[in-house]
């Protein structure tokens, strides 16, 4: 060790932010542990390097006693005041014990330490950065695939976007941008780790944010997000401000802001729907672009009773339930959704004069 050691130490500090005496507290830890394992020795030692020169000495602690039994470990009374007068029974003497040769020992331990320290520091630095973006959305270069994930490069480190949270529409080529939602960022033995997805209903949910800046201002606030990845979405939204509209808001002029959002997701079709406290009108909204005629609401089931007009039945209802499955999702209340005839046979519910309810929702495909 040397002076220029310890400007080296202090460049670290400036560079990296690993301040200089956590280093040298570090360094002298670890040569502790080098001392006895090269020297064979179970002495109780202390390791100094000196914050100006570089100069290092090691010294073994010995504790005054009456009766020596370990030598490594105690000194006896006479001894210790031939060293100084005035020892007593229980100090600690110090004596230097640096061997001739440590410093080739002190060089190669304190490279390491510092290299691990740097790379403790840097990964420390990094899930920082990170650790705060959980929840929103990255930008980053498919890497490379095994069989269960594809790895993203994000800059500073490799993120992990599992097969399982890709949408059945996704297919990506090394080298190609993808833009992911981060769900899960923690903080391992082996450094940082950041999980993403393309199928969490947050993504969908961060890109209105990130398209809309309604939303994002605040003015137009989004309650909740029902998603089938790659297929079909439904997200209700409400506005703080009565003359601002939240589904036009969404769609944007000439539908710009949601076919952005529709091309990122792929294709995937997505129903703006205006969130209402009826809960009625809600439901209603909810099952775009379905019409609807009357919603029964069952508070105690919490489960709304829809009919429809026969001829809307199956688009209430979607592909394999698809819609009403959103629908309930979005709302979470059970819907039964009937047709008009149904509800005749069923409970004696007279023929409507066709009239439908007033719904605010808009699909976009």
């Amino acid at each position: 060790m040397n002076t220029d050691f310890i400007e080296a130490l202090s460049e670290i500090e400036r560079e990296k932010g690993i301040a200089k005496d956590v280093l040298v507290d570090a360094i002298e830890a670890a040569l502790i542990s080098g001392y006895k394992r090269n020297f064979n020795t179970a002495q109780n030692v202390r390791v100094d390097i000196n914050r100006q020169t570089g100069l290092i000495k090691v010294f073994a602690r010995k504790t005054v006693v009456d009766d020596v039994l370990d030598p490594r470990l105690e000194i006896s009374l006479p001894a210790s005041r031939e060293i100084n007068q005035n020892y007593q029974l229980g100090d600690i003497v110090e004596l230097e014990v640096t061997p001739r040769d440590f410093g080739r020992i002190a060089a190669q331990t304190a490279k390491q330490v510092v290299t691990q320290r740097i790379r403790e520091a840097e990964r420390g630095l990094i899930y920082n950065a990170f650790v705060d973006k959980e929840d929103d959305i990255v930008n980053g270069l498919i890497q490379r695939q095994d069989q269960r994930n594809l790895y993203v490069d994000l800059g500073k480190i490799e993120a992990v976007l599992p097969l399982t949270e890709l949408m059945p529409t996704d297919k990506f080529k090394q080298g190609e941008r993808v833009k992911a939602y981060i769900t899960k960022v923690e903080n391992t033995t082996k450094g940082p780790q950041i999980v993403l997805s393309r199928t969490h209903p947050g993504l969908l949910k961060r890109l209105f944010e990130l398209e809309v800046p309604e939303i994002y201002d605040g003015v137009v606030e989004i309650k909740s997000v029902a998603r089938e990845a790659g297929f079909r979405s439904k997200i209700a939204v409400h506005s703080r401000n009565s003359e601002v509209d939240p589904v036009g808001s969404c769609v944007g002029p000439k539908g710009v802001r949601v076919q952005t959002i529709v091309g990122e997701l792929k294709g995937e079709k997505i129903d703006i729907v205006h969130w209402m406290e009826s809960v009625e009108e809600y439901v209603a909204n909810a099952l775009s672009p379905s019409k609807v005629l009357e919603v029964q609401v069952f508070e105690a089931e919490k489960m709304a009773r829809v009919i429809v007009p026969d001829y809307q039945l199956s688009l209430a209802i979607g592909i394999k339930g698809q819609n009403a499955r959103l629908a309930a999702k979005l709302t979470g209340w059970k819907i039964d959704i009937k047709s008009e005839t149904q509800a005749e046979q069923e409970y004696g519910r007279p023929k409507s004069s066709g009239d439908e309810m007033q719904q605010n929702s808009v699909s976009i495909d």
